[in-house]
C-alpha cells in the first residue's frame, strides 16, 4: 500500500463518519488516536499499540468503552484489530485507506509561458487573522494613548475614585508600605 495523503485520508474518513449513524464521538476520538499512531509509525501496513497509550490519547477512561469502540471500528471496517492478549506486545492494528481522490479538483489552465498549472489557493483564515490583528493593533494604540494622557495630567483621573493608582504603578513601589 502506498503512503496515504494525510489530508485526503482524513477528509475521506470524516466523510464516512458523517454518513454512518452508528459512529459516536468516542469512536472518532479513538480513530484519531489510532491515526496518530499510524502516522508515528510512518503509515506502515500494520503496527502495534498499547491499550493504555491509546486510551490516554483518545481520552477514554473506561476499558469497557475502549474495547467496545475498537471492536466496533473493526467490525464496521474502519480498521482491522487483532488483540494480542499480551500486555507486553500490544494489539495489532491495520488502517484502511480512505482517500477520496488522487488529485486536486481544479480547472487545469496553462498560461502562454507555461508557469502555472492551476489556480493559486489562499486560505481565507489568513485574511481573517490579518483583519483581527489590525483591530488588535488599533485597540492597543488607543489604550496606550489614553494611558499616556492620564499619566501626564493626574487631575484628569476619575473624580469618583479617590486614587486611581492604587497599585502605585506610576512611581517606584515601596514594599515596606501596604497597598
Amino acid at each position: 500500500m502506498k503512503e496515504p495523503n494525510y489530508i485526503r485520508h482524513l477528509n475521506g474518513v470524516f466523510e464516512q463518519f458523517s454518513k454512518d449513524r452508528r459512529i459516536n464521538p468516542t469512536h472518532i476520538s479513538l480513530y484519531m488516536a489510532l491515526f496518530h499512531f499510524w502516522n508515528a509509525y510512518f503509515f506502515k501496513k500494520e503496527f502495534f499499540i498499547s491499550r493504555d497509550e491509546a486510551m490516554a490519547l483518545s481520552k477514554i477512561g473506561s476499558k469497557t468503552t475502549y474495547h467496545r469502540c475498537i471492536r466496533e471500528l473493526s467490525l464496521w471496517k474502519y480498521i482491522q484489530y487483532r488483540p494480542s492478549h499480551n500486555p507486553f506486545k500490544g494489539s495489532r492494528i491495520k488502517m484502511y485507506n480512505f482517500e477520496t481522490s488522487s488529485g486536486q479538483a481544479l480547472y487545469q489552465c496553462h498560461t502562454n509561458i507555461g508557469t502555472s498549472s492551476g489556480q493559486a489557493l489562499v486560505p481565507i483564515i489568513k485574511h481573517i487573522q490579518t483583519i483581527e490583528n489590525n483591530k488588535t493593533d488599533i485597540k492597543q494604540k488607543n489604550l496606550k494613548n489614553s494611558f499616556s494622557e492620564n499619566s501626564k495630567n493626574p487631575e484628569n483621573e476619575n473624580p469618583g475614585v479617590p486614587k486611581s493608582d492604587n497599585l502605585r504603578t506610576r512611581e517606584q513601589k515601596k514594599y515596606d508600605k501596604p497597598l
